[in-house]
């Protein structure tokens, strides 16, 4: 299935706002932008460069900006997500009863690819390096295999573990944290693996 279909299949999937996506997507194709799907949702991209994206929601759709930050938005209808850790993105919102004005969401989507070509970017910091605590450390020394699992994970996991250890205060907590990561290290396991696929 080529990613058209796939889009085809997101929109009939979310039946609920099948036409107003379809109104949004079709704002999209009516540019010089690539349409993809990313993240299991529809996004549209410039030479390789994320621009924005259409998503379905229980309670509402959303046109994602990925640079949004830097626009102007003089109607003041786009938010931050995530207040605190999203640092480019904005979003534009549609509720039930919302009119989607074409005319405005075209001249937001000319700013976000005239942005792109001006190489208006927010610079994503790189994470900082890995830093073991001693008893996490002390448990790689005496198991060669956990040390082994250890390095094979991502940093962002690795980070998860050192840092999961390191926040309990009392020794005893420490060594009761190790022994439950152990397993869970050598398994290949993020700490919250569980959690990211609910």
């Amino acid at each position: 299935m080529n990613d058209s279909a796939k889009i085809d299949a997101y929109i009939a999937k979310h039946s609920k706002w099948a036409s107003q996506l379809t109104i949004l997507r079709n704002i999209f194709l009516d540019t010089e932008l690539d349409e993809v799907i990313k993240w299991g949702s529809p996004t549209y991209s410039l030479n390789g460069k994320l621009v924005a994206g259409i998503a379905a929601f229980k309670n509402h759709y959303a046109v994602w900006f990925h640079q949004g930050v830097f626009f102007k938005d003089d109607e003041k209808v786009l938010v931050n997500a995530q207040e605190g850790k999203t640092k480019a993105l904005r979003q534009w919102r549609f509720e039930e009863n919302d009119t989607i004005k074409t005319q405005l969401v075209k001249k937001y989507v000319d700013e976000a690819v005239e942005n792109c070509k001006q190489g208006k970017e927010v610079k994503v910091e790189r994470k900082k390096e890995v830093i073991i605590p001693e008893e996490l450390q002390n448990a790689f020394s005496k198991n060669k295999a956990l040390h082994e699992a250890f390095k094979g994970l991502t940093p962002g996991k690795q980070r998860e573990y050192a840092g999961y250890v390191s926040e309990a205060k009392r020794d005893a907590t420490k060594q009761k944290r190790i022994e439950k990561i152990t397993p869970m290290i050598i398994n290949g396991v993020g700490l919250h693996d569980k959690y990211k696929n609910c």
